[in-house]
């Protein structure tokens, strides 16, 4: 499959992920809107797709939020098929991403104490 139609599928499923997301449709408790779609990688024959979490919530916070999306992942696999329109929809896996919050600490850690 072309590497163009991968990232187009990516980027919609991003953005339709962090729509759920922020517009609370998700109803999971776990899930906090303060959550964002850092990622998403998908597979060559688009079986299935890596979605990276992060967010400006506590390490806790985060892992319970990719929890819940984990525990959601057939209804947005389900809203996502309406989305994307493709012939497969891919399976959703959720995973935490720190790379946000460990760049801020690279940074802190750099800058002089004052």
């Amino acid at each position: 499959m072309s590497t163009h139609r991968l990232e187009r599928i990516q980027h919609i499923i991003a953005s339709a992920i962090g729509e759920m997301i922020v517009s609370r449709a998700v109803k999971d408790p776990r899930v906090d809107s303060l959550a964002s779609v850092h990622r998403v990688v998908v597979s060559n024959d688009i079986s299935s797709a890596r979605i990276y979490i992060s967010g400006y919530l506590d390490e806790h916070k985060l892992e319970k939020c990719v929890q819940g999306l984990n525990s959601a992942a057939g209804f947005i696999q389900k809203k996502l098929a309406a989305v994307l329109k493709t012939r497969r929809t891919p399976k959703l896996v959720f995973f935490v991403d720190t790379s946000v919050s460990d760049g801020f600490s690279v940074i802190n850690d750099l800058l002089p104490q004052v």
